[in-house]
């Protein structure tokens, strides 16, 4: 009988194949395990007006750990109308079945690391002094709050009129909106909480202790956007003054943060953000280190010990019909490395993540990415690794 059950959710388009491989490599590192399939996804939104259906809520509630691929999301009148006739009456509105989870399962902490691997001809560069050519080290871990904010979901389009009359109490409203019709009218929300906000705080600091990074960069927008940014700002000033006040606590808006990425990102170390800030910086790192190929996450719920592991690139379907699959499974296998650290595997991911880093520097086997190819159907014809292909290179220095 195996250790454990790890719910595997393949989801959408390039999820099925990365996480195919990604199995195929905790196999051969000798995890301990077998898969049981959970259902979520664009297939589950048309056929059942569900693309986060029951069942699959009861195998993460059951087994608590799960590896996810991908999912195509797509706006809400696109989502109507590619549901069938009997569906259609029931009135049935598309909502994201990743944030679905996060919001079920409590799983607030959403952690992505981006690191440079040497030898991925897709690192940053830029020009050193006298024109030399200089790649600094990123490493730089971004903690995201991962259930409210922007992506909380409270929304309207024409809000109703208990809603409209609230909003008409705020005098910035009145001047701004007050003349313009309700009907025309679409809004969302951002909401923080002290609890979630103090959470994501706290697992930021308690990762920088550690692991011993010098800094954690609370990167929001309190000039501008004051009760929430400005609330994460000064919760993080009391937690580091009281609790952690040998790391150092910097505070940058995201706008800015952008563009230093660019010319200093040796600088940072943790950084937290709320849910979309966080989305932003962190793809924005990720683009340091070769893209999103590279990127992985988790989410997860420090006192119920379930968590949810995905590389948070997209479904990418344009890729999904091709005989041979060429998308980079990096980002999967690196995602099952941080359900290992959090399930207390940790021997076996660092074996993972040496053979990987040993592939990559190595580089006799690159993907069509990794080979600043354009992804076509033909770049395997034309040298570029398969996802297979990748897996196996893994695979043999395991």
């Amino acid at each position: 009988m195996a250790k454990r059950t790890i719910v595997a959710m393949p989801g959408d388009g390039i999820g099925k194949p990365v996480l195919n491989e990604t199995i195929r490599v905790l196999d051969a590192a000798g995890f301990d395990a077998e898969y049981v399939e959970g259902d979520i996804g664009w297939e589950f939104w048309k056929s059942e007006g569900n693309p986060l259906p029951d069942r699959t809520i009861d195998l993460i509630k059951k087994h608590k750990i799960g590896l996810f691929g991908a999912i195509t999301s797509k706006p809400k009148d696109a989502a109507f109308d590619e549901l069938s006739d009997e569906l259609k009456q029931k009135k049935l509105v598309y909502s994201s079945p990743i944030v679905g989870l996060r919001q079920h399962f409590g799983l607030d902490i959403c952690m992505r690391p981006c690191h440079t691997y040497t030898g991925n001809p897709l690192n940053f560069i830029r020009r050193g002094v006298g024109d030399a050519i200089d790649e600094p080290l990123v490493d730089v871990v971004i903690f995201r709050q991962n259930t409210e904010g922007l992506y909380g979901g409270v929304e309207w389009s024409n809000p109703p009129e208990q809603v409209y009359d609230a909003l008409m109490t705020h005098p910035k409203f009145v001047s701004n909106f007050g003349e313009t019709p309700k009907e025309e009218i679409s809004v969302s929300t951002r909401i923080f909480t002290k609890r979630a906000t103090e959470r994501i705080l706290r697992a930021a600091f308690e990762h920088a202790k550690k692991y011993n990074y010098k800094s954690v960069t609370v990167c929001e927008k309190p000039n501008v956007i004051r009760e929430t940014s400005g609330m994460m700002f000064k919760m993080a000033q009391e937690i580091q003054k009281v609790d952690f006040p040998n790391i150092d606590l910097w505070n940058t808006n995201i706008d800015a943060q952008m563009m230093w990425l660019t010319k200093n990102p040796e600088d940072y170390g943790v950084i937290v953000a709320g849910n979309m800030f966080g989305d932003i910086v962190s793809d924005g790192f990720a683009g340091l280190i070769g893209g999103l190929g590279f990127a992985c996450s988790a989410q997860f719920n420090p006192d119920s010990g379930i968590g949810v592991f995905e590389p948070t690139h997209g479904s990418a379907p344009k890729y999904a019909d091709y005989d041979t699959s060429i998308v980079n499974p990096i980002a999967m296998i690196e995602s099952a490395c941080m359900m290992l650290d959090f399930i207390n595997e940790n021997d076996i991911a660092a074996r993972i993540r040496k053979a990987v880093a040993e592939v990559i520097e190595e580089g006799k086997v690159r993907t069509y990415d990794m080979s600043k190819m354009r992804g076509k159907a033909d770049v395997v014809e034309k040298g570029a690794a398969s996802t297979v292909e990748m897996a196996n290179a893994v695979i043999a220095k395991l």
